[in-house]
């Protein structure tokens, strides 16, 4: 059984703590690691108030505890071990080695495993039209079925590749742009036709994601590439800067747009019928990821510094290294 003693130099319940222990050795048998919080910054800044801390199995004591009260853990921890050794053992010491290596390989590259997550999931509608481009209409299907559940995918409200034009609005949005009932002859308050409308060779062929949902994801991915040349000084943004530009343009931009067309009597003359535009589509949706980005990424990157500097310190006091071999205790 494995106790993790925290301490620091001059403390003198730490000396207490450790004293104990090596009385109730020969009673309750135990593997002790001692991880000197003064070696990381982050266990510092966690422990500084609580020295000494105890973890045994689930259990955490934090100074002040009694001779009882470590004995109790310490007791409560074995049986409970006991406990899980009467089932089949899940896994071995080498494979609890393994999954500890990839801990803390994740902790060490979350940003760039975020990063790669967001480019697929912002890419492949792109691999949608350009399959269609290349005759491979079948595969481009799959790329649209599998998005289908996540988007609305109308096609006056996608980017459009290939083609004439970026993208063919509704005439209601009032852009210069030739319109969706224009360019293809539909009825533009056709959802049902829109959705389904994938395009042609002439107008080019619809994202898999609307134009809202690629700035959004477009805004993640961008952001978490500076956010990786910035995350040592970047702090989060506070809570009313996020709802100002994060959420409520998208909110307005959006909204507005569902709420106009409700059949509700006398609401025309107070909100006329409204299409987005390409370019608040995109404004928004980027500014939303962007918000998103810069509010959670830096809470991210500390919870994921505090599990390295834990890893690692445990590592050192066993005397494993820092290469990621850990032990699970």
């Amino acid at each position: 059984m494995r106790v993790t003693l925290y301490s620091k130099s001059g403390c003198g319940l730490c000396d207490r703590a450790r004293a104990q222990l090596d009385t109730l050795q020969a009673e309750i048998p135990h593997q002790l690691v001692e991880v000197n919080i003064e070696s990381e910054p982050k266990l510092e800044a966690r422990f500084a108030d609580r020295v000494p801390v105890v973890e045994v199995g689930p259990y955490t004591l934090s100074a002040p505890f009694s001779d009882l009260d470590l004995k109790v853990a310490l007791l409560s921890a074995r049986d409970g071990l006991q406990a899980k050794d009467d089932k089949p053992a899940a896994v071995s010491r080498n494979q609890a080695i393994r999954l500890n290596r990839g801990l803390l390989f994740f902790a060490r590259h979350w940003l760039a495993a975020f990063n790669l997550a967001v480019l697929v999931y912002v890419g492949l509608p792109f691999a949608a039209p350009t399959l269609m481009h290349l005759g491979y209409e079948r595969q481009a299907r799959w790329i649209y079925t599998v998005y289908s559940p996540l988007c609305h995918q109308l096609a006056f409200r996608s980017w459009f590749v290939f083609g004439e034009q970026p993208a063919y609005p509704r005439s209601l949005a009032g852009t210069d742009l030739i319109s969706f009932g224009q360019a293809t002859g539909m009825d533009e308050n056709d959802y049902i036709g829109a959705r389904a409308y994938l395009g042609n060779p002439t107008l080019g062929y619809k994202t898999a994601l609307c134009e809202r949902d690629i700035a959004i994801y477009g805004g993640i991915f961008l952001s978490g590439l500076a956010f990786a040349f910035l995350r040592k000084r970047l702090k989060p943004i506070p809570m009313w800067l996020w709802f100002v530009l994060g959420i409520l343009p998208i909110a307005l931009d959006g909204g507005t747009q569902l709420i106009s067309v409700l059949p509700i009597p006398g609401l025309s003359a107070i909100l006329p019928m409204r299409e987005s535009t390409p370019f608040l589509r995109t404004l928004t949706g980027g500014l939303f990821g962007v918000m998103n980005v810069w509010l959670a990424y830096p809470y991210v990157e500390e919870s994921f510094a505090e599990t390295r500097a834990l890893i690692s310190a445990k590592l050192q006091a066993a005397g494993v290294g820092n290469s990621g071999s850990a032990i699970v205790g």
